[in-house]
């Protein structure tokens, strides 16, 4: 069992900024892929962005130059720096983590209870 928590999030102010950040602890022999997704009140749950475990990052296009993904592998941990926030970018952020248990098994997903970012005057 792989246990995924999330921290951070908060209110924030149109153009201010916030940081998220998630761990992942439990049965882990390795860490794949770590990402961030979100979803607003209405809406379906959309990728923000992923890191590999070479540190190679993709993001998706309304937050490109605005979010950076991070992550420390020796912790298992992925970080979300978010910058000149939108009210457009209020919604429920989910850590999302592939692990895998051994060196035979396969990855499986793992997702994190969420937490809530609001960005309003």
């Amino acid at each position: 069992q792989v246990d995924v928590v999330e921290s951070g999030g908060g209110l924030v102010q149109p153009g201010g900024s916030l940081g998220l950040s998630c761990t992942a602890s439990g049965r882990i022999f390795v860490v794949g892929v770590m990402a961030w997704f979100r979803q607003a009140p209405g809406k379906e749950r959309e990728l923000v962005a992923s890191i590999t475990s070479r540190g190679e990052a993709d993001y998706r296009d309304s937050v490109k130059g605005r979010f950076t993904i991070a992550r420390d592998n020796a912790k298992n941990a992925v970080f979300l720096q978010m910058n000149s926030l939108k009210p457009e970018d209020t919604a429920v952020y989910y850590c999302n983590v592939d692990a895998k248990y051994s060196l035979y098994s396969t990855y499986q997903e793992y997702w994190g209870q969420g937490t809530q970012v609001t960005v309003s005057s």
